[in-house]
C-alpha cells in the first residue's frame, strides 16, 4: 500500500504523492483541453481547463489509491452534440489523457538524462523525476485498457461499425465490473498480469532514460 510508505519514509511519501497528483492533473487537462480544442466548452465553464490538481482530484479516488494503490481522478466531462466531429471527437478526447502523460513521460526524461550523472540516484529532484515518469507510465498503459470506464474504451468504440453500438451498450454496462473483477482476480493470481504488464513498460521506459528502480 503507498500508505505505508508515510511511516517508512515520510519525506519519500511526500515526493510520491506529489508525482502521483502531477500525473493525475495533466492526465485530465489532456481531457479538457482536447474537448475544448474540438468545440465543446463544458471542461472550461466547470474550471477543468487548469492545471490546479484541485480541479482534477477526486478526494475518494485518491483515498483510495493511498490505501489500496487504486484510484482515480474526476472524470472530465463533455457535450458531444458540441464536438466537431460526434464519432471520431470522443475518442480523441480519450487519447488525449494518455498522450499527456506520455509528453510528459518525454519532457520530464529528457531532463532527467541531462541532470542524474551530476546530481546521483539519491538526489530528491532525480527521484522526483524517476517516480513522475513512472507513474505517468503506468497511468498512460493502464489507461489505455479498452475496458469502460478507462480511456481505451473510448478509442475503441470509434472503430465499432456502425450499426453495431450493441457493442458499445454492452460495454459500458458490464466494464466497470469487468474492470473490477480483473483487478480483484489479478490480486489473488500467483503472478499479477497487470503487474507484469506495468513492469514490462516501467522497465523499457526505465531503460531508456538510464532511471534506477
Amino acid at each position: 500500500m503507498v500508505i505505508s510508505l508515510l511511516f517508512e519514509s515520510p519525506l519519500l511519501f511526500f515526493i510520491f504523492i506529489l508525482s502521483i497528483i502531477f500525473a493525475l492533473t495533466v492526465h485530465e487537462y489532456g481531457h479538457a483541453l482536447s474537448s475544448y480544442l474540438l468545440g465543446d466548452p463544458t471542461a472550461k465553464e466547470m474550471g477543468r481547463l487548469s492545471l490546479n490538481p484541485l480541479a482534477h482530484i477526486d478526494p475518494w479516488g485518491f483515498l483510495m489509491l493511498l490505501l489500496v494503490g487504486f484510484g482515480w481522478g474526476k472524470p472530465v466531462p463533455f457535450n458531444p452534440y458540441n464536438l466537431k466531429e460526434q464519432r471520431k471527437s470522443p475518442a480523441i478526447i480519450a487519447l488525449c489523457g494518455p498522450l499527456a502523460n506520455l509528453i510528459s513521460i518525454i519532457f520530464f526524461g529528457l531532463i532527467l538524462k541531462l541532470i542524474q550523472k551530476s546530481l546521483g540516484a539519491e538526489n530528491l529532484l532525480v527521484i522526483f523525476l524517476s517516480w513522475t515518469i513512472l507513474i505517468n507510465s503506468t497511468l498512460m498503459i493502464f489507461n489505455l485498457l479498452p475496458i469502460p470506464p478507462l480511456d481505451g474504451s473510448k478509442i475503441f468504440y470509434a472503430f465499432v461499425p456502425k450499426g453495431r453500438e450493441d457493442i458499445i451498450y454492452k460495454l459500458e454496462q458490464k466494464g466497470p465490473m469487468i474492470l473490477i473483477f480483473l483487478i480483484v482476480i489479478d490480486t489473488f493470481l500467483p503472478f499479477s498480469l497487470l503487474d507484469q504488464l506495468f513492469l514490462w513498460v516501467t522497465n523499457f521506459i526505465s531503460h531508456i532514460f538510464g532511471i534506477i528502480i
